[in-house]
């Protein structure tokens, strides 16, 4: 009895190893249709696979989105290192050419103004709520610079005079300092030239003030101010700009010429001092550029 019951299994065995077999070889077969059970076990795997590839994928992208971010970073990193590198390329190349152009100006001017003994400085101080009024400079009394030189930009243009000097920097007081007392005995060139002050800045319009010119002076648009030499202080021929329009004063009596100013005073950064060699000038009009 138990050897029958025995033999029984392993036929049951065989038997269903047959049968798997023949299923197997079966669902390998080309054919169009597939069987009810396969397809239920099918789409069971199917539905298996995809709960599981989901966030296989999920998670698989995710490190990948991270080392793409982090490549895109170090990239960006090195494309910034390199933009800022390059701006500052770019401003240091911009200065150094203005640099140059501006001390290729002052070469040039001490050609031009060689009758004069002209020190070289820089502008060193300035202060925002007296930005028209005053500049401070590297140059004092230890480089020989005294109260009342004259005082021009790097190409020529009058910009004030010394007002007050200590031992290794100096105070400038500007043509476009508005102070009473801020004079410059200055000339039209014409025919006949016409003889008056700088007093004063128009500051909305940012042009200098010419009093006291003749009333009777014909004085056109475009005609060159320079300085008279005839005060003491500025020699001769110093550009202070040209006349851009004519007016009689508010007695009726002379007339006032509006300057555009050779100079120009809110961009200022190397400057000469003038100092006179000779000097022509009448007392008056000394004590009035002085005063």
């Amino acid at each position: 009895m138990p050897s029958f019951f025995s033999n029984k299994k392993l036929i049951i065995l065989l038997v269903s190893i047959i049968i798997l077999v023949a299923l197997i070889g079966y669902s390998r077969s080309d054919r169009e249709q597939i069987t009810g059970p396969e397809q239920v076990i099918r789409d069971a795997v199917g539905w298996v696979q995809t709960i599981f590839t989901k966030p296989a994928y999920a998670v698989a992208g995710f490190f990948e989105n991270v080392r793409d971010i982090q490549h895109i970073y170090e990239e960006n990193k090195v494309l910034k290192a390199r933009l800022d590198e390059y701006a500052q390329i770019s401003v240091e190349r911009s200065l150094l050419r203005n640099e140059n152009n501006t001390l290729k100006d002052m070469l040039e001017l001490e050609e031009s103004l060689h009758d004069y003994l002209m020190r070289s400085a820089v502008v060193i101080q300035r202060s925002p709520d007296r930005w028209t009024e005053y500049i401070g400079l590297n140059k004092g009394s230890d480089d020989g610079i005294e109260p009342n030189m004259g005082v021009i930009d790097s190409k020529g243009g009058l910009i004030g005079k010394v007002k007050q000097v200590s031992e290794f920097s100096s105070r400038i007081q500007l043509l476009s300092d508005n102070d009473r007392t801020n004079r410059v005995s200055a000339m039209i060139t014409m025919d006949q030239p016409e003889y008056g002050f700088i007093e004063g800045y128009d500051e909305d319009a940012g042009l200098l003030i010419m009093r006291k010119i003749d009333f009777e002076a014909e004085i056109e648009e475009g005609q060159m101010v320079t300085t008279s030499g005839k005060g003491g202080v500025y020699p001769s021929g110093l550009l202070i700009g040209e006349v851009v329009r004519v007016e009689p004063d508010e007695y009726g009596l002379t007339q006032n010429a509006f300057i555009e100013p050779a100079a120009d005073f809110y961009a200022l950064d190397y400057v000469y001092i003038i100092e006179r060699t000779s000097t022509t000038m009448d007392p008056e009009l000394l004590e009035e550029e002085t005063s």
